[in-house]
This record gives C-alpha cells, sequence and structure tokens, in this order.
C-alpha cells in the first residue's frame, strides 16, 4: 500500500475530485466511476456517494493506496 498525503486548503473537498486531485482518476467523470464500482472507503467504511464530502482527519482508500487528508494546519 502506497500513502498519499493531500493538504485540503478548505473546508471540504468532493470525493470524484480528491480522486482526480490526487492523480488515481484522470477526470472527475472517472473519479465518479471509481466511486461507483465500490472500490472506495472512507474510514473504512465503503462510499458509494460520488460527491461525499471529504473533510481533513479522514483516510480514502482505493485499491492499494491509502490517501490522508490533511487540514492547511497540517
Amino acid at each position: 500500500m502506497h500513502t498519499i498525503d493531500f493538504d485540503l486548503d478548505r473546508e471540504h473537498v468532493e470525493l470524484n475530485q480528491l480522486l482526480k486531485l490526487v492523480g488515481l482518476a484522470d477526470s472527475g467523470g472517472q473519479g465518479k466511476a471509481i466511486v461507483a464500482s465500490g472500490d472506495v472507503t472512507v474510514d473504512g467504511v465503503v462510499e458509494l456517494r460520488k460527491t461525499a464530502k471529504i473533510r481533513a482527519g479522514q483516510i480514502v482508500r482505493v485499491g492499494d493506496a491509502e490517501i490522508r487528508v490533511l487540514g492547511v494546519e497540517g
């Protein structure tokens, strides 16, 4: 598993956009398809809402990638 640290510069980011921003999806549309496939978990729970609000402190997993969402204060 490889870990990606994502620095969140606002209150939240939509899940499909997060996948695009960290390079796991080529587009927001592909991000939506990845979420719809059931392969994404947020804090250990499968997340099927494509535009779920992801906030600092949450852990998103897709396949062998773990995205740690960090706030601006680190």
